[in-house]
């Protein structure tokens, strides 16, 4: 009898747990929003989307699966959190620390990164595609090229050729940059920016013995140089159909 009254005790506690854990973080849930303190919170897969959390304290809170999308975290202390799969989508994480955060696999797209701290962050499979103010140690050259011939190819050409500036700033003989920086100048009108850029391209593949890549650069400073009333080009293609008309010598940058 004893043993039976252990088990049904025991039958009854397990299946309480899930709902425990729910209560537990609703409660936290509400602690946050009302007081912006919840450190070492259980906070898995919580709702809290357009939150206002500026400047809340989350140290060590696990987070992971939450959705966070668009909310205010300018300021936010989440040093230690585990953000694992967290949506953290057009977020601003302005001046944020994340020291220590485990951000494997979140999704940062078109987040707001300005001043924000990640020392020591996990960032495995975080996506960055968007994200304004990405600091240059987080990301290849490569990567910040393929976002900026993404952002172009959509029409956002200032945030693209501030993504190939960050790829040359951290690989200053990336022809490949040059030349789609050259392109999105070009695209937002401002030919005496790409026209540098187009024979800065020119001079690294020669110097890189890039044969394409230097009739590609040469056919775009052809196109710069001919006055308005004589295109060589037909219209204002887009910055991929000007891409191809060139040849395909800048998609064989991209990382994939």
């Amino acid at each position: 009898m004893k043993s039976q009254i252990i088990s049904t005790a025991a039958f009854l506690l397990t299946i309480s747990l899930p709902v425990t854990a729910q209560a537990t973080n609703d409660d936290q849930i509400r602690q946050l929003l009302a007081t912006k303190k919840c450190q070492n919170c259980q906070l898995i897969n919580a709702g809290l989307a357009l939150a206002d959390l500026s400047g809340a304290d989350l140290r060590g809170a696990n987070l992971e699966g939450a959705n966070l999308s668009r909310a205010n975290l300018t300021g936010a202390d989440l040093r230690s959190a585990n953000l694992a799969g967290a949506s953290l989508f057009g977020v601003n994480l302005s001046r944020a620390k994340l020291n220590e955060a485990n951000l494997t696999g979140a999704d940062l797209r078109n987040t707001y990164l300005m001043n924000i701290e990640l020392t020591n962050a996990n960032l495995n499979g975080a996506n960055f595609q968007g994200a304004v103010g990405i600091p240059l140690q987080i990301a290849k050259p490569e990567e910040f090229y393929a976002w900026g011939v993404a952002a172009a190819d959509k029409g956002n050409l200032k945030p693209a050729i501030d993504y190939f500036s960050q790829a040359l700033a951290l690989k200053p003989d990336y022809a490949g940059a040059y030349l789609s920086r050259g392109v999105a100048s070009y695209q937002n009108l401002d030919r005496k920016n790409a026209l540098e850029d187009a024979q800065m391209a020119a001079k690294l593949f020669e110097e890189q013995k890039n044969a394409e890549g230097v009739k590609t650069a040469l056919a775009f400073i052809l196109e710069l140089k001919t006055p308005y009333g004589e295109k060589v080009t037909t219209g204002k293609p887009s910055f991929m159909d000007f891409v191809g008309s060139l040849g395909s010598i800048l998609l064989q940058f991209l990382p994939f």
